[in-house]
């Protein structure tokens, strides 16, 4: 794909996700701008579906809304609350152990800063930048699997892994679409753009993408 078409993908892809359900994250922040919330439903969220995501932060939040309530809840009550997200136990300490440092260094408030963020044990890049992206409103590029995947699969960069796509991104992307890149390709990717057989034919992107590394499609 020429770098030049990345708006003409953008605007596609805008007009198309208004029939999909967005990332549950995204969800939650258009009812409320917390980034505490956000941190804590993308921890969930990892390699977890949307709906299983979803019932356990509603659960959790329900419980302790703020890192100064969670510290109230023993890992036990926590892990029961967001079963059956996938690791619950390991993220059930994680949380624990992130509202811990959240009160004692940051007076209970989230880090708006990425580098600070990814010092927080349980969180990666992917995690971070939804949280400066979506919880703050500020610049940033969050990529998952279907991010780094359609970036790819449509020619608009050659990357390895997820982390060389962020950088990848960083440095071509038009700037006004780094916070809505991530929620649009993950709608896509979930109802299209399928990891295996994506639904070429029924693709808005058909004429603008290099299939790149696609076998066979429907």
């Amino acid at each position: 794909m020429q770098d030049s078409r990345i708006h003409e993908v953008i605007e596609k892809l805008t007009a198309a996700v208004e029939q999909w359900n967005v990332p549950i994250v995204t969800e939650m922040t258009r009812r409320q701008r917390d980034p505490f919330k956000v941190l804590i439903a993308t921890v969930l969220s990892l390699r977890t579906k949307d709906d299983t995501t979803a019932g356990a932060a509603e659960r959790l939040f329900a419980a302790a809304a703020t890192a100064e309530q969670m510290l109230s809840l023993p890992v036990e009550k926590i892990a029961k609350l967001i079963f059956p997200v996938g690791f619950y136990r390991t993220k059930a300490a994680n949380i624990l152990e992130i509202c811990r440092r959240l009160v004692e260094q940051y007076g209970g408030r989230v880090p708006d800063d990425l580098e600070e963020l990814l010092a927080f044990k349980g969180v990666g890049r992917k995690t971070a930048n939804l949280v400066v992206t979506l919880g703050y409103g500020k610049p940033g590029i969050c990529v998952d699997t279907h991010v780094h995947r359609i970036s790819n699969r449509l020619g608009y960069v050659r990357t390895k892994t997820p982390e060389q796509t962020e950088f990848a991104l960083r440095e071509k992307l038009p700037p006004q679409y780094w916070i809505i890149y991530n929620d649009l390709l993950v709608a896509f990717g979930q109802n299209l753009c399928k990891p295996l057989s994506p639904f070429c034919s029924k693709c808005p992107l058909n004429q603008l993408c290099d299939r790149a590394g696609v076998g066979r499609s429907r």
